[in-house]
């Protein structure tokens, strides 16, 4: 299932407002890789009460989205995994926004900027993640179709899934 026009509508209204920025680790600045950092550990340390070691040794091999409202403020964050780092394919990973932002479709619109942006760094090609079982229902909406039996990660259920790239 594919997004329906409202919520196209409401990802272009969500995305114009932000500004997006995509860079390799060495890129990063320190407050832009402490900002990153401390969405990510906010929502999946903090909010979903999960203890594991979000700093994986992987950022340095990856690009990082962020996306930045209109006073800099970090809204958005998705890891660009080149294939062969974490899958086979490409992936993208540590998809977050920020509670600030919720309910304004944001997620959808760091999901199709995240996709644009990986096509552009490494071409189109097949797109592998590791979903939250829970997120199946969004990822779906972006083209991905779970694959396999899931599996617990870190105490959270997730499902690895696959999007295929478009002909």
């Amino acid at each position: 299932m594919s997004l329906t026009a409202e919520e196209q509508l409401a990802q272009a209204q969500c995305a114009a407002g932000l500004t997006w920025r995509c860079q390799p680790f060495a890129a990063l600045t320190v407050s832009e890789l402490y900002a990153l950092l401390r969405l990510r550990s906010e929502v999946f340390v903090v909010e979903q009460a999960c203890l594991f070691q979000d700093m994986d040794g992987l950022d340095d091999a990856c690009h990082h989205l962020m996306g930045l409202d209109s006073t800099g403020q970090l809204l958005a964050y998705a890891r660009l995994v080149p294939k062969g780092v974490t899958f086979a394919e490409a992936s993208i990973g540590r998809v977050v926004t920020s509670p600030l932002a919720r309910g304004s479709a944001l997620g959808h619109a760091l999901m199709a900027e995240a996709l644009a942006r990986l096509a552009d760094l490494w071409g189109v090609q097949p797109v592998r993640i590791g979903a939250q079982a829970h997120l199946q229902g969004f990822y779906g909406r972006h083209g991905f179709v779970a694959e396999g039996s899931g599996y617990i990660e870190d105490g959270i259920p997730h499902v690895e899934m696959c999007r295929l790239p478009k002909v």
